[in-house]
């Protein structure tokens, strides 16, 4: 099955919060967002807006780049943002329990290359790229129907 692909470009940080608030409004348990970009891409600004715009009850959204994991309970059930980047090795990321939250939660993942093979084949994937002080690309690829009618959200 070949990838889809959606590209845009983000105006600033606003537009990247509307647009990961958009997409948080067709997520359900088992959606896989994999952040991929360098540091200061945007791939933080972009999970913490999506959480937030989900929250029943607001609160921080902190990068879990020193807790690895953090975990909320959403009006859409449980979400879990992971920041990988420290990791070295898949058996690290078996240790935090992501397996059974791919399936079970709303997952988002940054630095997801250290997954290796435990990436879910039915994620989203999204790279950020700067391409100016506050401009973004944004590239969405993925494989299969799931996402392409969930990211009609993007093309309304």
């Amino acid at each position: 099955m070949s990838p889809h692909t959606l590209r845009f470009t983000l105006q600033d940080a606003d537009h990247t919060a509307r647009i990961a608030r958009d997409l948080a409004q067709v997520l359900t348990f088992g959606d896989t967002i994999l952040l991929t970009g360098d540091v200061g891409a945007g791939k933080t600004h972009f999970a913490r807006s999506l959480i937030q715009s989900l929250l029943t009850d607001p609160e921080d959204v902190p990068s879990p780049t020193f807790t690895l994991v953090q975990t909320y309970d959403s009006r859409k059930g449980p979400i879990w943002h992971a920041d990988l980047y420290r990791l070295t090795s898949s058996y690290e990321v078996e240790e935090l329990g992501l397996n059974d939250a791919f399936e079970t939660a709303i997952c988002l993942v940054e630095w997801p290359d250290r997954l290796a093979t435990l990436m879910p084949e039915a994620a989203l994937d999204l790279t950020l790229e700067t391409t100016g002080n506050d401009t973004r690309e944004l590239v969405a690829t993925w494989r299969g129907d799931r996402w392409t009618d969930k990211l009609a959200v993007w093309r309304r």
